[in-house]
């Protein structure tokens, strides 16, 4: 897909985790091949609990099939539903930062104490390039601005590229909705803000890139849409609903949602920038998973 406004053009390389429903994508210039990539995945297997490589091999295939020049591996959070693979595309493109929104600091602080992680540095150290709101960030030829829209997690950014915002778990197409926000430090009021005064400004023909789709109702994949369409029909929050409305909404929805079936092993490995875990020992890597009971 190429998207053009004036005289720059980027591409968009979309990639489908059927598993977690997770979009992946690969953004670039076509003149420069210049490139970033966005939210890799990490193949993982909670049964036996083992990673895989099949979404980083199909990556790897398309990323090897011209001479690209990976820039940034960007994360649009410390996503709670799939492990982030930006370690591995980090090894195949040694000089690629991995970078995510300095509030992954309030992340970290938040589940270091969660999963019990005394030695987990909560400055965001382990990520080589932490952004800031508002930032303009030059990839090579390419350039784009960071757009803090947390109230799905304190850390959520959306990606405005020409023409074009990638939005993570902000906004999905029209028919899914918002993402949730009953994550510690997430916020139905703060992601109304985010996606009312940050998103829905921008101009009606910018193309959407959506972090998921949840195919509803059984329908085939879909992940691009438009802020105006969003904004005429998005089900969870459009041009006319207010913020009471949707704060109601959205706190009763998410009481009736079950946690993410990869969130414990997800979120720890996540906000540590997708290094493993230190070996114990005897050579393995351990992810704490703590037990609570229902009362």
């Amino acid at each position: 897909m190429a998207i053009t406004k004036g005289d720059t053009m980027i591409q968009v390389k979309e990639f489908f985790d059927a598993k977690t429903f997770t979009l992946t994508y690969v953004v670039w210039d076509p003149q420069t091949l210049d490139a970033v990539v966005i939210d890799p995945v990490l193949d993982y297997d909670p049964g036996s609990s083992t990673t895989s490589k099949e979404s980083f091999h199909s990556l790897m295939h398309f990323l090897e099939s011209k001479a690209f020049k990976v820039h940034l591996i960007l994360e649009t959070h410390a996503h709670a539903d799939h492990l982030t693979g930006s370690q591995l595309l980090k090894q195949a493109f040694p000089t690629a930062k991995v970078t995510i929104n300095e509030q992954i600091r309030t992340v970290q602080m938040v589940f270091k104490d969660v999963f019990d992680l005394p030695s987990l540095a909560v400055d965001g150290s382990q990520f080589d390039r932490l952004l800031k709101n508002g930032e303009v960030v030059q990839a090579g030829s390419l350039s784009f601005k960071v757009i803090l829209t947390p109230g799905h997690t304190p850390a959520c950014s959306s990606f405005l590229f020409e023409g074009a915002v990638f939005t993570g778990d902000a906004l999905f197409m029209p028919d899914s909705g918002v993402g949730r926000c009953d994550f510690p430090k997430g916020d139905a009021s703060t992601l109304y803000e985010s996606i009312t005064q940050n998103l829905y400004t921008l101009p009606d023909h910018t193309k959407v890139y959506t972090g998921h789709d949840y195919q509803p109702n059984g329908r085939p994949v879909q992940f691009e849409s438009t802020i105006g369409k969003e904004k005429a029909e998005n089900i969870h929050l459009n041009a006319k609903t207010t913020k009471s409305e949707f704060v109601t909404f959205r706190t009763e929805r998410d009481k009736k949602l079950a946690a993410p079936k990869l969130l414990l092993p997800a979120v720890q490995f996540n906000i540590d920038a997708g290094h493993y875990p230190k070996p114990h020992p005897n050579g393995r890597s351990y992810l704490s998973i703590p037990i609570s009971e229902k009362a």
